[in-house]
């Protein structure tokens, strides 16, 4: 091992983001030291959240910056161990970001069960499935024969809310951008119904598809959707915001919806914003449930991948105009 390959940020976009924004590049290899291991990335994940980081719009995520390695969650190899609680040969989750390998704090990394799937921590056993978890049956709470709504509804947060709330026996409509992506909902993932929002009736489509109103909204995407959704709600209705994603690639987002607070006081609905950081203590318990489903094929996990780090920067750029379906996935070689 001689070098390790990356991908970093060339340039903070500049209204939407472009592959151009983006550099290969190669560094030394990482040096470890006491208490750190080094891992071989197996696999990363690509999120429209991160694209609120070079926003600036994400507090957590830290002020965006040029010439450093872009972020992200992957899973890998430990092929240098100095730890006593990891091992060289271990499977590992970690914040690897962009490249082929990371050097890390053992108290950094999660180690993936031999019994579970390493790419499962990057979709229904990672940050996503947690994020369906605990937005849905936290902050949502939905009960037997409710409706929940979901927006980005075949994206990595979306497809795993929506199944997840079919197990609390609610009724599900989800919110996509296509009709074959709506096909893949009802057809595979047992949603009851799903609306186009790029057609020109989207309004008359969810209205018809939530004739009995919406209880639970489970909001991705902020903006006209979330403004649709406030108006289908039931008295005592709640929200649970996620992300905002229609607004994270630009450098002028849209104001908020009308009707706020007006609606949240006629309706007495809830409206909750939430970080899956907030649960941390509760992983453990979450992927206990959520690998029972994955085996009881309640829950199926999409998963969209492409090939090598160079591919990374147009699939993220792909998958902010709603190109993918599931979880996107860059997998090295």
């Amino acid at each position: 091992m001689t070098g390790n390959q990356q991908v970093l940020i060339e340039s903070l976009p500049q209204g939407k983001l472009t592959a151009e924004n983006y550099r290969l590049a190669e560094a030394p290899m990482p040096e470890i030291g006491d208490g750190e291991v080094l891992v071989k990335t197996t696999a990363f994940a690509i999120t429209a959240g991160t694209r609120a980081g070079l926003q600036g719009s994400a507090s957590y995520a830290g002020a965006p910056k040029s010439g450093i390695v872009m972020n992200g969650t992957g899973v890998g190899e430990v092929v240098e161990s100095n730890s006593p609680a990891v091992t060289k040969g271990d499977q590992v989750m970690a914040p690897t970001g962009w490249q082929a390998y990371s050097a890390h704090k053992a108290t950094a990394l999660s180690v993936v069960p031999t019994a579970h799937n390493p790419i499962d921590y990057l979709g229904p056993l990672g940050v996503n499935g947690l994020t369906a978890y605990f937005g849905l049956f936290d902050v949502g709470r939905p009960a037997q024969g409710e409706t929940v709504m979901v927006s980005a509804a075949a994206g990595s947060v979306g497809h795993l809310v929506g199944q997840m709330a079919k197990t609390a026996g609610a009724r599900v409509v989800g919110v996509c951008g296509s009709d074959a992506k709506g096909q893949t909902l009802t057809q595979d993932l047992g949603f009851d119904a799903a609306v186009n929002y790029k057609e020109d009736d989207f309004r008359q489509a969810l209205k018809d598809a939530t004739a009995d109103g919406v209880d639970v909204y489970f909001d991705n995407t902020g903006g006209d959707i979330l403004g649709s959704a406030l108006r289908r709600m039931n008295i005592g209705g709640r929200i649970a915001c996620c992300g905002v994603v229609s607004q994270y690639d630009t450098d002028n987002p849209a104001p908020g919806p009308r009707g706020i607070p007006g609606l949240l006081i006629n309706k007495r609905i809830e409206m909750r914003g939430f970080l899956v950081f907030d649960f941390a203590e509760r992983y453990d318990q979450a992927r206990d449930q959520i690998a029972a489903w994955l085996v009881s094929g309640e829950v199926k996990s999409l998963v969209d991948e492409v090939n090598g780090l160079a591919a990374a920067p147009q699939a993220f750029v792909d998958l902010l105009a709603g190109g993918n379906i599931g979880t996107r996935v860059v997998r090295l070689s």
